[in-house]
């Protein structure tokens, strides 16, 4: 695993990013966007990972250009750090809770991208970061990451403390399914993709 620099630049966005999944979890973050400054910062500390992200984008328009090309960038760099995958865990869950939410997520980092979120839809509101911006940036992290992802939001009412529980559970499930066990990654499969 090792320290990986991703740069994106678009008529909409631009975006370098620097991962490494083996850190402390520090970062420095500046998208623009101030509660995905939040979320990137808490997956950084609770996943351990060093982070930097710096973004300029089209945010007077609408979050989304920078929302989703930071998802794909940061998918594509804990792709590439991970490397061969070879000896890690692979699986792994977690459980969060913050205050009224609670949250559970599953990933298996086999190389086959998917993403799933229950419910599909929270109604509550949030003037500059809502629920859609949040599933569309782990929808490109996923698919970019090569990542199955499964995230089930079992209670909650602040869509704050939802998408921050959430985050958290990503990250603590990341960390522990990037974990060495073995010098083999664990598939029935001949050949791992």
């Amino acid at each position: 695993m090792r320290k990986v620099k991703i740069e994106r630049k678009t008529k909409e966005v631009e975006i370098k990013l620097v991962l490494s999944l083996k850190g402390k979890g520090n970062c420095k973050i500046d998208t623009g966007v101030g509660f995905l400054n939040h979320l990137l910062s808490s997956f950084s500390l609770h996943g351990r990972f060093d982070l930097e992200v710096k973004a300029r984008g089209d945010i007077e328009v609408d979050v989304h250009h920078t929302n989703e090309d930071i998802g794909i960038c940061l998918g594509r760099a804990f792709l590439e750090a991970l490397g061969d995958k070879r000896g890690i865990k692979r699986f792994s869950h977690s459980f969060i809770c913050m205050d009224e939410t609670l949250t559970r997520c599953v990933v298996d980092l086999g190389g086959r991208p998917f993403f799933k979120i229950k419910p599909k839809n929270i109604r509550v509101y949030k003037a500059t970061y809502s629920f859609l911006h949040f599933k569309q940036f782990w929808k490109a992290f996923t698919d970019n990451a090569k990542i199955a992802l499964h995230l089930d939001i079992l209670e909650g009412e602040d869509l704050h403390h939802i998408l921050e529980a959430s985050t958290k559970a990503i990250a603590l499930a990341l960390k522990e399914a990037i974990k060495k066990e073995d010098s083999i990654l664990p598939t029935t499969k001949a050949k791992f993709d």
